[in-house]
């Protein structure tokens, strides 16, 4: 069991990261994730622990972004007018909304302060369920993504004194941002599994893409196709990622836990449940101490059923990390608070029935875990 363990809140002064009413991604998922962890009794204040989050400094956002496009997200969210698209805004996936600087540095800074906790020593485990913004570029905005709190973070470790990070994304998208930002540098290892980008935003993620020079074979995907459920994904991800992170023995483990895999949400065509989620937990941490040190930094992501099924999914997941074990039967206080904000009724348990079969074939499963082994494991030992 770990002996400290963070969650990271953003704040109740902090300005909402929120794209509008009719966008996908509602802030209300993180609140109500906060809330069924605490109704869970999951937090004591002792060894598992909640701590409010700071803003990044600009200097932090440096590490990533360019200083061209801080300006313009800091102006375009304070209602300036000026030629905003090409740096990504405009109708769609990227709104501008307001105070969009101010909400997104807190979003960042709750994922530094985790990594504070987890670097520092602070804390073994640490999460911040706000973040996982994986699809921002340095000068563009991307798939509801405006600063890239995982690649800011991965940044910030290294300039801290890390030498090798592992970073682990399970969304349902791949992890293109952080790929790109880190494409060409040797000492992070980018693993991302997701649905085929032949089929789903935002298009990337082949297993060709292996990373640049000195990095080649750091830069790993594992693209699954449409309808995989949750036998095959898990056993993709266990052929996979534990072998590659075990190997590279990094100094510390950082997690993008995106629950859009699931088998109801609306914008991905993945065949995923709870389960699959209890399991991947238990194996990220076990990786973490058995490869990391025990220092783990997560952080949440794509999930689009946002009553539903993400509370659920990251309650799982720090359930975990803090090695506490709660009953499958939901809060009865929780479940009505957030019946009434959802408007509908929802899940009682953690659990779920099975999702009806899966179409695909363990043979196309096996080919594309032999194709990644082919392309990766050559360039490690």
């Amino acid at each position: 069991m770990s002996e400290r363990v963070e969650l990271v809140w953003y704040g109740d002064d902090a300005p909402k990261y929120d794209h509008g009413p009719q966008h996908p991604l509602r802030p209300a998922r993180v609140a109500l994730t906060r809330g069924l962890i605490h109704a869970y009794g999951v937090v004591d204040g002792e060894r598992v622990s909640e701590k409010v989050a700071r803003d990044a400094l600009e200097e932090e956002l440096l590490l990533v972004h360019t200083e061209q496009y801080i300006d313009v997200v800091r102006r375009a969210g304070h209602g300036e007018d000026g030629p905003w698209c090409p740096f990504g805004f405009g109708p769609g996936d990227n709104p501008i909304f307001p105070q969009m600087h101010e909400a997104t540095v807190r979003v960042v800074g709750a994922s530094l302060t985790a990594a504070e906790a987890v670097w520092s020593g602070r804390a073994e485990h640490a999460f911040n369920p706000a973040g996982g913004l994986h699809h921002a570029m340095p000068e563009l905005a991307s798939g509801f993504c405006v600063y890239n709190d995982p690649a800011i973070v991965i940044a910030w470790l290294l300039r801290n004194g890390a030498e090798r990070i592992a970073y682990v994304d399970v969304d349902v998208h791949h992890g293109d941002g952080v790929q790109a930002i880190f494409f060409d540098d040797p000492r992070v290892l980018t693993v991302s599994v997701h649905q085929d980008g032949a089929t789903l935003f935002p298009g990337t993620g082949a297993i060709d893409e292996l990373g640049s020079g000195e990095a080649r074979g750091t830069k790993v995907n594992l693209p699954l196709p449409p309808f995989t459920g949750d036998d095959l994904w898990l056993r993709a991800f266990a052929d996979v990622v534990p072998p590659l992170v075990e190997a590279w023995a990094p100094n510390v483990l950082v997690t993008q836990l995106g629950c859009d895999t699931h088998h109801h949400d609306p914008l991905a065509e993945m065949h995923l449940t709870t389960a699959a989620y209890r399991r991947t937990a238990a194996v990220l941490h076990e990786l973490a101490h058995r490869a990391a040190g025990g220092r783990w930094i997560a952080t949440g992501g794509g999930g689009y059923q946002w009553a539903r099924v993400v509370p659920r999914a990251w309650t799982i997941y720090f359930a975990e990390m803090a090695g506490v074990t709660v009953a499958d039967d939901i809060p009865p206080a929780w479940l009505d608070e957030a019946r009434a904000l959802a408007g509908h009724e929802l899940p009682q348990r953690l659990s779920e029935p099975p999702a009806r079969p899966s179409p695909i074939e363990p043979a196309e499963i096996t080919r594309i875990i032999d194709q990644v082994k082919a392309a990766v494991w050559p360039h490690h030992s």
